[in-house]
């Protein structure tokens, strides 16, 4: 760790290689500065890691294989040649110190105090699991031919019954072992995704563009498909029935506005007659029925009659006035110059007679017996 450090080694004026011989001797410092700090107690800091799971006693908090911790190392015996050195940590979740040292004889850990072993352990045997030499077979091995002779026919045994599952393992690897047909299936693959990703992402951003949205669009399901099939919407006509109904409607629409009566006419001659104020019907001044000379209470007679024939015009005038006034129904009535007034008319009938009864013009001048209107 030291080594890592000393990539660009200052080096001061005073600095003599004969005398200090290197950098550390200079300083007078140990090339593992602070993890060196108890080295003369035979004590090193170094990095541990826990083999198995524990319990802590003091907070009684798991802790997890694996859980790395500064745990001050130092030697306390040896099995055999093998030395044994043993482990002293602070718990990180409580002030508890938990202490564990080597086991050489059973290659294993063993904690020594402040916490306890999560039992875990299994046969190895049981679990087909490559079972460790011990010693005494060991020294066995080298002394009896016999027994070397004996172990080596089991172990070809053991062999003959594993080379099916060998083989099988070494076809199933060999499948993969081209790298080049592995990458360049691998690389068609992601090139067949991306050009899929591509089209969709063009389709996207027509349909935006199109129907001018800003938000992202979610990708399209099965069962969106589906709903969408059940739904139509659609209106009862067609654009192009709509246009050619139009078109037939103004083909056969009339070229000239329609044709209404002039109403000045009727006005004039009321204010001239000073009737301009009296209520007069509403078909005569928008033109809906036809105006004669009775509606306006005139009366022609020739120049050859006398003061009789008036006298007679006002009588008749009197009598349709007081036949209207009680009511009495009347088909027609006819007036002095041989019209006929429609009997729909009852208003109009009563406003001429009134009119007749009060006025009369004398047309001595006129050569036709035609009606003016």
């Amino acid at each position: 760790m030291g080594e890592r450090k000393g990539v660009n080694k200052y080096y001061p004026p005073d600095f003599d290689p004969a005398k200090h011989v290197s950098l550390n001797k200079y300083r007078n410092s140990h090339p593992l500065r602070e993890r060196a700090r108890k080295l003369s107690q035979g004590i090193l800091i170094i990095r541990f890691e826990m083999p198995y799971n524990i319990w802590c006693d003091g907070c009684k908090n798991h802790i997890g294989m694996g859980v790395r911790y500064n745990a001050e190392k130092k030697k306390v015996g040896n099995y055999y040649t093998t030395p044994i050195y043993r482990f002293r940590m602070k718990c990180h979740l409580c002030v508890n110190y938990i202490e564990m040292q080597t086991d050489p004889a059973n290659c294993d850990y063993v904690i020594v105090s402040g916490a306890q072993r999560k039992e875990e352990r299994w046969d190895m045997q049981d679990n087909e699991q490559i079972l460790t030499t011990e010693h005494e077979a060991k020294k066995k091995l080298e002394t009896d031919a016999m027994y070397r002779l004996e172990h080596g026919t089991v172990d070809q045994s053991k062999l003959q019954r594993a080379i099916p599952t060998l083989s099988n393992i070494q076809e199933a690897q060999s499948a993969w072992k081209d790298d080049f047909a592995i990458n360049s299936m691998l690389r068609r693959k992601f090139r067949e995704e991306k050009k899929i990703l591509q089209e969709e992402e063009e389709k996207d951003l027509a349909l935006q563009t199109k129907a001018n949205l800003s938000i992202p669009l979610v990708q399209e399901t099965e069962e969106d498909r589906r709903l969408a099939a059940l739904l139509k919407y659609h209106s009862l006509d067609s654009y192009e029935d709509k246009q050619k109904l139009k078109r037939t409607e103004i083909s056969g629409r009339s070229w000239f506005p329609p044709a209404q009566a002039p109403a000045g006419k009727a006005t004039d001659t009321l204010k001239k007659l000073g009737l301009a104020g009296k209520a007069v019907p509403p078909k005569a001044l928008t033109g809906g029925s036809h105006i004669t000379v009775g509606h306006l209470g005139i009366v022609r007679r020739k120049s050859r009659e006398g003061p009789e024939s008036l006298e007679h015009g006002a009588r008749t005038g009197g009598q349709s006035r007081d036949s209207t006034a009680h009511g009495t129904p009347q088909q027609s009535s006819p007036m002095a110059n041989g019209d006929v007034l429609p009997a729909e008319d009852t208003a109009s009938t009563s406003c001429s007679a009134s009119l007749s009864s009060s006025l009369v013009a004398d047309y001595s001048n006129s050569s036709s017996d035609s009606e003016v209107d």
